[in-house]
């Protein structure tokens, strides 16, 4: 089929005005031409772009939606997240998964990042309606972490013997709920993988790894922990832990609400193929604080887009987290905020050979958003 809009964006940049696209029917587009008056071309009032690529996702943890009041901080969210995320029965957990799963393919969403503690999402994986990167999570602050790195290859094994084509990586979970010794371990185990982890969220992180003290001080003791071996490195958590990953594995940064210029430069200093993940609307829910985008944008191009979990937002949609950033960061192009969510989504994924961006050769999903930036249909 030949379609037009009267703006079309490929994913990096919008395409000169009357270029149509040749899909075929499994989405496939198979060239970019120029209208040249053919009557046979299917012609959209709006705006075409590839689909979305949500970067940062927690699946696993849909039936919690609404289960967290707003604006708790981080540390008190965490903790009701630990103690209440067991609180539904199984089916329960499974009707949550697919209801979240099907409004983002209804919100345009193509490809996901996900999270995951344990295989529950194997289902939806296998459906082969998006493609998956499970990034499964390592979570262990102790000197001897080996059982729960074991507990993450158990479940990392579960999903690469399931034959489904999709990817899989062991990441820690935060700077604060993993040893140095369990960083090494998810370092050596794949050299090559892509590293996942939730980074700078709140100030707290940066504070505990500078000087041993304030609300992570409190969240260990609230969950057991014994921090005695733990020795504050006078600087910020990221200067901290980056060292303990080789340059080898790309690097995905999640949140960033509180990361400094001095970060992003150390961060690219040590490792070149690096984004930045941002969830704007699960950092008003959890801190109501947000990145400073600016200040990012001014460091590194290398920018994409999540939306956490709906225990920490409203819903799963890329599109709403865009609307927010242009909302309060009104000087940033809307070509800008479509390349985050879809292009640098991709490449964030090492999935852009696939998906992203509007080329020949590639399946990056059609969606149709109104001249108001809102999705109007899910065309492939």
């Amino acid at each position: 089929m030949l379609v037009t809009a009267a703006r079309i964006h490929n994913g990096k940049n919008w395409l000169p005005q009357g270029s149509v696209l040749e899909v075929t029917k499994d989405g496939t587009i198979t060239g970019i031409m120029n209208n040249a008056g053919n009557e046979d071309v299917k012609h959209y009032d709006g705006i075409i772009c590839p689909g979305f690529v949500n970067v940062h996702c927690h699946l696993e943890l849909s039936h919690m939606k609404g289960a967290i009041p707003e604006h708790t901080g981080l540390i008190p969210f965490l903790k009701q997240v630990a103690f209440t995320r067991n609180n539904h029965t199984e089916e329960e957990k499974t009707l949550a998964r697919h209801e979240a799963f099907r409004a983002m393919l209804d919100n345009g969403i193509v490809a996901v990042g996900d999270i995951a503690n344990t295989s529950d999402t194997l289902d939806l994986r296998t459906t082969g309606k998006m493609l998956f990167h499970s990034f499964v999570e390592a979570i262990g602050f102790s000197e001897q972490p080996q059982k729960q790195f074991e507990y993450a290859v158990t479940t990392y094994e579960t999903f690469a013997a399931a034959g489904d084509g999709q990817q899989q990586s062991i990441v820690p979970h935060a700077p604060y709920s993993v040893s140095k010794q369990l960083f090494q371990l998810i370092n050596d185990f794949d050299a090559t993988s892509i590293i996942s982890i939730h980074n700078q969220e709140s100030l707290a992180e940066d504070e505990y790894y500078a000087y041993k003290k304030g609300d992570v001080t409190d969240l260990l003791q609230t969950i057991g922990i014994n921090d005695d071996f733990f020795q504050p490195s006078g600087k910020s958590s990221l200067q901290t832990y980056l060292p303990s990953f080789a340059s080898s594995h790309p690097m995905i940064f999640v949140h960033n609400t509180y990361t400094t210029a001095t970060d992003i430069e150390y961060a690219k200093a040590h490792n070149s193929n690096a984004h930045w993940c941002l969830c704007p609307n699960a950092n008003l829910y959890i801190e109501n604080t947000l990145p400073d985008v600016n200040m990012l944008m001014q460091h590194t191009a290398d920018i994409c887009i999540g939306t956490d979990s709906l225990s920490s937002n409203h819903r799963l949609s890329v599109l709403a987290e865009l609307h927010t950033i242009k909302n309060n960061f009104p000087s940033i192009d809307w070509g800008v905020l479509l390349s985050w969510a879809t292009y640098n989504g991709a490449k964030a994924l090492q999935m852009d050979r696939q998906l992203g961006c509007i080329e020949a050769g590639k399946k990056p999903g059609l969606v149709l958003l109104d001249n108001q930036f809102d999705i109007q249909a899910v065309l492939a």
